[in-house]
């Protein structure tokens, strides 16, 4: 019989086929393979699938109008099948099993089977068969048992979303990652479930996904917070990739999440060592640059802002730099600010004391009690009652409070056993609270800091010392010289360093001569200063004897070879108003300028001779003309030697600065001073300038 005598009536087949193809193959069906039988009442084949004729190996043609029991059961299975067949067609119950079935090429195979019984609409009944290859259904079985335990049992949180993002399943773990059960994900958008400040570049990657097929593994990490533990810091490393069903569709994206929160942790600790310890080094290198004590608190404030602490207040108990001021036990403390830093523009600033303000704190206030006790207070969060008790006064504590100050320490400034002050931190934007490591740290670059402000306010004493005795030892110009105008300068080297052995002198002589002293005690200190005044009254003592220049100088190198490890230069010029000239003997020291009018200046050539204190080399004078308007100009090193330049382009610079047109002596004076010489110079000057001017 044809296919078309043995379709049931009142099945309009046509559409049946229309309405029942899919618009694309399903892959699982392909997969199983599934075959189709349709058997009368009376058990023959009206319809055979192409899935029948690929499983059992009969066509259409061989199947249709055969009795099924008879083409594909074995003879000794006949009657159970018939039987089998007669419960179904009667009772409507379906029967389904592993059963073997007989192929067209004689061999026996397992096929899994449905059978179910149909009725059309005229009331006659069929029998439908659905099998399947039973060795491909049971590995199909397999890797959906494994794959559905693979997925609940994994300790990694796995998710499906559809192409519109929306969560179609999760998993267990993802489950207790988010502290949201299953059914709170299902249908909602990842962004509903993830925050969206911290997860969007997430969102962003899945898109680019979705579109690209190109999956994203392991190259992100998110850290964030989720329900499950809104406390604590998590960070995850996500993956993503596309699903695709065998035909190509795209179905969504599959999102595999991995806690690497103490991977993530310990990289941070790390991190954040190291980044101590580089503070440390860096405050170790930049710290104490100098001997002054304002220089080394700015260095501790820019070492600590912004790595460290958004704003930082450096200040030292007044009676540190005033030995003059007196300190207590109790009571209110008075602190002198050195240095105020932050690390943006904010109010907090103005609730620091400005460099240079003496302030008093109460007793009661951190500030205080940190020097009092000499311990350093941490504030790890701070609140209203903390502010009044780290600013100075009402007004301060609001400005701290304004700028969101959330955290704060105070570190005493000690050294050698003494609280000089203390070191003030805050943060605000940055987030982090203080810790016990950061007052590790900041103990460590205060206590650093400390040594350098103590060895600094030390030097300054001595220096201040020095300077006193220097300058006492530096002549007042007599009122009238014979024939002479005279203007001086002597300016000390930069507080960094020692005060050195330079002086100058003018001693009237008898004929109304007068003698232009120069001189340079190398070395520093009060010993070099003290040694600078031995020579300075043996000069004055010998030219009251009206000695020669040369004579003077032999007697002054007598001198300083006693005087243990210190030799001089010195240029010792004797002017004689009624001659019109100069007599100059020179030990070791820079020649002079001479300036004369309609002529440039010029260095005189003299004799070099040796430094006082070498011994036993004779001293030469030479005269020079010295008219009129002529000028003598006499100095030390440190008015001419640089690091950089050779001395005899710095003796030319000299030179050249003192062909501007005639001036007074006190601007020349200071115009040299001013051209020639740095401000942070490590050497000191004297310098003397003389015109021969008529006498009255």
């Amino acid at each position: 019989m044809s296919e078309a005598e043995w379709r049931p009536s009142g099945i309009d087949w046509a559409r049946h086929r229309r309405d029942s193809e899919p618009s694309q193959p399903s892959g699982l069906m392909d997969l199983l393979g599934v075959a189709a039988t349709l058997l009368d009442a009376d058990g023959r084949i009206v319809l055979w699938s192409p899935q029948a004729e690929e499983l059992y190996g009969y066509t259409a043609e061989e199947a249709l109008g055969q009795y099924a029991a008879l083409l594909l059961v074995r003879e000794e299975d006949w009657d159970w099948v018939i039987k089998k067949f007669a419960e179904v067609m009667e009772t409507g119950q379906g029967w389904g099993g592993t059963f073997p079935i007989r192929c067209k090429d004689g061999s026996t195979r397992l096929v899994e089977l449905r059978n179910t019984r149909l009725l059309d609409d005229r009331g006659d009944f069929y029998a439908l068969g659905l099998g399947t290859d039973s060795p491909t259904l049971r590995e199909v079985e397999r890797d959906v048992a494994l794959s559905t335990r693979l997925i609940s049992q994994s300790p990694f949180g796995l998710a499906i979303l559809d192409t519109d993002l929306r969560y179609l399943a999760v998993n267990p773990a993802l489950e207790r990652m988010h502290g949201l059960p299953a059914k709170e994900h299902l249908g909602r958008h990842y962004r509903e479930i993830m925050s969206p400040d911290k997860f969007e570049v997430i969102e962003v990657a899945m898109r680019r996904v979705l579109e690209s097929g190109v999956p994203l593994v392991d190259e992100s990490t998110v850290v964030g917070f989720t329900p499950a533990d809104p406390e604590q810091r998590h960070a995850w490393s996500i993956s993503v990739y596309r699903l695709e069903d065998t035909q190509g569709r795209v179905l969504g994206v599959a999102e595999l999440v991995v806690d690497v929160s103490e991977r993530y942790r310990s990289a941070m600790e790390a991190t954040e060592t190291r980044r101590r310890l580089a503070l440390i080094a860096d405050g170790s290198a930049r710290i104490g640059t100098t001997l002054e004590v304002e220089v080394t608190a700015r260095e501790l404030a820019e070492v600590t802002v912004p790595e460290f602490a958004d704003m930082v207040a450096v200040d030292v108990l007044d009676s540190v730099l005033d030995e003059h001021r007196s300190t207590s036990d109790n009571g209110p403390a008075l602190f002198r600010a050195l240095a105020v830093k932050s690390a943006y523009p904010t109010e907090a600033v103005l609730a620091a004391d400005a460099p240079g303000n003496i302030t008093t704190y109460d007793a009661d206030r951190v500030a205080t009690r940190c020097v009092r006790t000499g311990r350093p207070i941490l504030i790890a969060h701070t609140d209203g009652n903390d502010l009044s008790s780290i600013a100075r006064d009402d007004r301060a504590a609001t400005l701290l409070a304004r700028a969101g100050v959330h955290s704060y320490m105070a570190v005493p400034l000690t050294a050698r056993g003494a609280v000089l002050g203390f070191l003030g931190l805050s943060r605000a934007r940055d987030p982090r609270p203080f810790d016990e490591d950061d007052l590790a740290i900041a103990t460590e670059l205060a206590f650093r800091a400390a040594v350098c402000i103590d060895n600094a306010r030390t030097h300054q004493s001595v220096r201040t010392a020095a300077e006193t005795l220097q300058r006492s030892l530096l002549p007042d110009h007599p009122s009238r010289l014979p024939g002479l105008q005279v203007s001086s300068r002597y300016v000390p080297a930069q507080a960094a360093y020692e005060i050195g052995g330079d002086w100058y002198d003018v001693l009237p002589l008898a004929g109304d001569k007068t003698a232009l002293v120069v001189g340079d005690v190398m070395g520093s200190g009060i010993d070099a200063a003290a040694a600078m005044g031995r020579l300075r009254t043996a000069t004055a003592a010998f030219a009251s004897l009206d000695l020669e220049p040369a004579r003077v100088l032999e007697q002054l190198d007598s001198i300083t070879s006693g005087l243990e490890q210190y030799i001089a230069t010195c240029l010792y010029a004797a002017y004689d108003p009624h001659r019109g000239e100069c007599r100059i003997a020179n030990a070791g020291h820079l020649p002079p300028v001479l300036v004369r009018s309609g002529e440039r200046p010029r260095l005189l050539d003299l004799p070099a001779g040796i430094p006082l204190g070498v011994g036993g080399v004779p001293f030469e004078a030479t005269v020079v003309e010295f008219g009129l308007g002529d000028k003598l100009v006499l100095y030390t090193d440190g008015l001419v030697e640089t690091r950089h330049d050779s001395i005899d382009e710095r003796l030319a610079v000299l030179v050249h600065a003192l062909e501007v047109a005639d001036c007074p002596l006190e601007e020349t004076c200071d115009r040299l001073l001013e051209g020639l010489r740095h401000p942070r110079d490590r050497d000191d000057v004297a310098l003397l300038i003389a015109r021969a001017v008529r006498s009255p």
